[in-house]
């Protein structure tokens, strides 16, 4: 299979196994810290979107259902899609005890076979920075097709203009200054945005926006679907009232920004995970300490042994 030609077989030789699936997810490599990262963002969403118990939500990228787990409990109906048939197959296996979901497999940079206008809510996290901007923008259209007018959406982008988001963005330039250049770019790399380009597309693709977000790494936006009868200002307002809930935190940005010193060798492993010790400092240390332990166990070879 060529991962290469398209995000599809990326993401299906990615997910060839459940563990594997996990890994390509957000870097989880087990179940313990898909639940710790999937609370997280969980999180995140329900306050952004304000959900309720007969919300009907669409989730873009479910992956292995790290999110999804959480959501479907709390809404009436929640509906994963992915291009991945082997990451749907995980998140069908991890979301099995709940009636109340459906998922989609896609096959291109569209949302059909879903109906118009047939979800209150729809989100997508950490999946949009995997994306060319073409298919970033179809997508948002496509959102805004499937959702209710006066229906919201939620998503985050890698933020270039953040000092941690740049020095983040800075890696994937190095690593390609000295890739192959006579091969395509990996289709599903990451890839980075700014605030306005995020304005931009949101108003093209049918949406106002309520809420951006972009003091961390990442750009956090809010829309609402034009064409139905909401007051805009107020729902700015209400939004405006949940940044606390919704932002990435200063110290999730300060914890990131200790890893990329990991990444490229300005600070030892040992040192980073010595500043993963204090739970007391916010629910972000254990969460960052069982992701960087399985990084770290990942690249033991250039690191040494990771602790035990």
């Amino acid at each position: 299979m060529d991962s290469q030609k398209n995000y599809k077989n990326f993401w299906n030789e990615k997910a060839a196994t459940p563990d594997s699936a996990f890994i390509a997810v957000d870097g989880s490599t087990n179940e313990e810290t898909a639940r710790l990262t999937g609370h997280y963002s969980a999180r995140q969403v329900v306050a952004a979107l304000e959900l309720k118990p007969t919300d009907r939500v669409l989730e873009l990228g479910c992956g292995v259902g790290r999110i999804g787990r959480e959501i479907a409990p709390l809404v009436a109906h929640w509906h994963g899609t992915d291009i991945s048939a082997n990451m749907i197959e995980v998140a069908r296996e991890r979301l099995r005890n709940h009636a109340n979901v459906g998922f989609t497999e896609l096959t291109r940079s569209s949302l059909q076979p879903l109906a118009d206008a047939s979800f209150d809510k729809a989100y997508c996290v950490a999946v949009f920075i995997h994306m060319d901007k073409e298919d970033f923008f179809l997508y948002l259209e496509e959102i805004a097709r499937v959702l209710k007018p006066g229906g919201l959406i939620y998503f985050d982008v890698w933020n270039m203009a953040s000092p941690v988001g740049w020095r983040r963005c800075a890696l994937e330039i190095n690593q390609h200054r000295i890739a192959d250049h006579s091969r395509r770019k990996d289709v599903a790399r990451n890839q980075f945005s700014s605030p306005e380009e995020v304005r931009i597309f949101l108003d093209h693709a049918g949406f106002d926006l309520t809420l951006l977000l972009a003091e961390s790494p990442w750009v956090q936006a809010i829309g609402v679907r034009r064409g139905g009868h909401v007051d805009v200002e107020a729902l700015r307002r209400q939004a405006a009232e949940q940044t606390a809930r919704i932002a990435y935190s200063p110290l999730w940005t300060e914890l990131f920004d200790g890893i990329l010193d990991v990444v490229i060798g300005r600070i030892s492993p040992e040192l980073m995970w010595q500043s993963l010790g204090d739970d007391s400092r916010g629910e972000e240390v254990p969460m960052f300490r069982e992701w960087f332990l399985g990084m770290w166990k990942g690249n033991e070879t250039a690191w040494g042994p990771a602790p035990r």
